[in-house]
């Protein structure tokens, strides 16, 4: 059995903001859970962690009619549980950030927490430890989180009050990722803190994959909740390959139940990425084209206009392959092809994701194009090689660039190539979906149209990063007496639709493991699927010592990936001059 005691419910995060001062609550609208399934399913009782009695609740009812906002937005009433089956002040929840003193910690992870505590999405009652083996006090934690904090969503209303009120609900601990003494250590000051309230703790793994287990172990014998929920973000890396995931699975669920684990890609907490679902599943002039018999390709793009700077000692032990492809862009695949699921429950939309993993037909070397890049001198200025970094080796066969022509092997999807790839130190930074779809059929226009067909093909762009945004193109009458044809693009751009900035992906993953939401989370068998795609091809490749194909920084990467897209009959969307 695992130490950890698990959740059967998770802890209210709609409770209002603890306020020292006069300022007015700020309603979260960011809650996502109950309002998500309120059309499948309903909390039918809360069930105590000690084994009490269950209290059944009356059914969930929205607070008011959907009203129509400004800009036709539609706005729906948050679904709330009745006041008296949530005791706002007997609970508590502590995040423990441990690894507080590393990058990640710093520039995702706390400016996250203090996002949703300005927005008044945290409980009542919470508390925020840092952990990590670094010596620092309360107020050198303070001062070093207070650097990167913003009050970049709504930037008018009592920042620094709001940074002051976020900074005192923050501590730290020293101590090491392997001692149970000084776990026992931090339990003892987040019980000082829970104050006997019935205490729910969130730790978050921001340290190397080496020392998970460690510090899972030490966490789990001696600083689990005694009465609530217990639970761990973990970051990727998920192991190098299937054995290895396996082996960090197993030793995972020595001190963790499966439902304690939140695996975290954070590209799954991507705005565009999550509209994926509500893009094709709420508009019925998508549904019916999504299959093989009117889309032609699908293509996952990735591209980073920069190198490892300095990170290449972990990148080198990863690749490219790995970094990206076997999860960022393997999730959003199984997002984009899954069927319906039976509703929006976690466990639903899951098993449409494995189940598509595993349809998927075994990836071939001959398959993939690898690449690395070299130096290059562009404008008077000298761009660096992969292996001019000092912690890369310099025979480094990593790559740094890869494409790979993936199929799944279903009625839905039968012969259609799913195209991805992902690089660094190109020609420019975009994280994109491109749906192509196939050529009319005895289209009236082709003699207008011209003998390149696939310039007039309908090509739906799902923009995820920079500029998100969604676009249809589309062929159009050029106006004048003529019958002259263009190309243009019907063209949803979210900065100019919706005044709000978009939340980091951080800080919506993070309200959702604090809501025990685990929908944009791994589960171990849709991690087991994803490995078992890519583990043959990574090792045949790092066998055989397959050279990559270099191209110069700043390029649109190798040659070969053209090659790999013209086999299929694709030419990859964002080449040309219309992107």
């Amino acid at each position: 059995m695992a130490t950890f005691s698990p959740s059967s419910s998770s802890s209210s995060s709609s409770s209002l903001l603890h306020q020292r001062t006069a300022i007015p609550p700020k309603q979260c609208f960011y809650s996502r859970k109950l309002s998500l399934q309120q059309s499948t399913k309903r909390v039918s009782a809360i069930h105590l962690q000690d084994g009490a009695s269950t209290k059944k609740l009356s059914p969930v009812k929205a607070d008011g009619p959907a009203t129509i906002l400004k800009d036709g937005i539609l706005s729906i009433p948050s679904v709330t549980l009745p006041e008296e089956t949530i005791d706002k002040d007997n609970s508590t929840v502590s995040i423990t950030v441990v690894g507080a003193s590393g990058d990640l910690a710093k520039k995702k992870i706390f400016p996250a927490l203090f996002a949703l505590f300005y927005e008044g999405c945290l409980p009542k009652h919470f508390t925020i430890f840092g952990y990590a083996r670094s010596k620092m006090s309360d107020a050198e934690l303070r001062t070093m989180v207070s650097k990167t904090l913003t009050c970049r969503i709504d930037q008018r209303e009592n920042c620094g009050e709001k940074m002051e009120q976020f900074l005192e609900r923050c501590f730290y601990h020293p101590g090491q990722y392997d001692s149970q003494q000084n776990f026992l250590e931090l339990d003892k000051k987040l019980k000082e803190h829970e104050d006997g309230r019935v205490a729910n703790r969130l730790f978050y793994l921001s340290i190397p994959p080496n020392i998970f287990i460690d510090a899972v172990k030490c966490a789990s014998t001696s600083a689990s909740a005694a009465n609530g929920w217990t639970r761990v973000i973990v970051e990727k890396p998920f192991g190098r390959d299937s054995e290895s995931s396996a082996a960090l699975t197993r030793s995972l669920k020595q001190y963790l139940d499966e439902d304690q684990i939140f695996r975290i890609d954070h590209y799954l907490g991507k705005e565009l990425v999550e509209n994926l679902s509500v893009l094709r599943f709420s508009n019925l002039i998508f549904e019916p084209l999504w299959s093989r018999q009117y889309i032609r390709n699908v293509q996952f793009i990735f591209a980073e206009d920069f190198g490892t700077e300095g990170r290449g000692g972990y990148f080198d032990n990863y690749g490219i392959i790995r970094d990206i492809m076997q999860n960022h862009l393997l999730q959003i695949l199984a997002l984009f092809a899954m069927e319906t699921p039976v509703s929006l429950d976690a466990e639903d939309i899951r098993n449409e994701k494995v189940k598509v993993l595993r349809s998927m037909r075994p990836l071939r070397v001959e398959d993939v194009v690898t690449g690395q890049y070299k130096s290059h001198t562009r404008g008077g200025v000298k761009y660096p090689a992969y292996t001019d970094d000092k912690t890369v080796p310099n025979d480094s066969l990593t790559p740094t660039f890869a494409a790979a022509a993936l199929f799944i092997d279903n009625a839905r999807w039968d012969g259609v190539p799913f195209l991805m790839k992902a690089g660094k130190a190109l020609h420019d930074r975009r994280a994109e979906i491109r749906v192509q779809f196939r050529h009319v059929p005895g289209n009236l226009y082709n003699k207008n149209i011209g003998t390149d067909l696939d310039e007039a093909t309908n090509e739906l762009v799902i923009r995820v990063q920079p500029d998100e945004a969604i676009y249809l193109k589309i062929n159009n009458k050029v106006p004048g007496l003529g019958m002259r044809l263009d190309r243009s693009n019907l063209n949803l751009l979210y900065a100019a639709r919706y005044a709000k900035e978009i939340p980091d992906a951080y800080e919506r993953l993070l309200l959702d493991a604090i809501e025990g939401e685990r929908r944009l989370f791994i589960r171990s068998d849709e991690l087991d699927a994803a490995w078992s795609l890519f583990t043959p091809v990574l090792k045949e490749l790092e066998e055989k010592k397959v050279l990559p194909e270099y191209y110069p920084y700043g390029s649109r990467g190798p040659v070969g990936s053209h090659y790999l897209a013209a086999r299929y009959k694709v030419r990859w969307g964002d080449v040309g001059s219309e992107q």
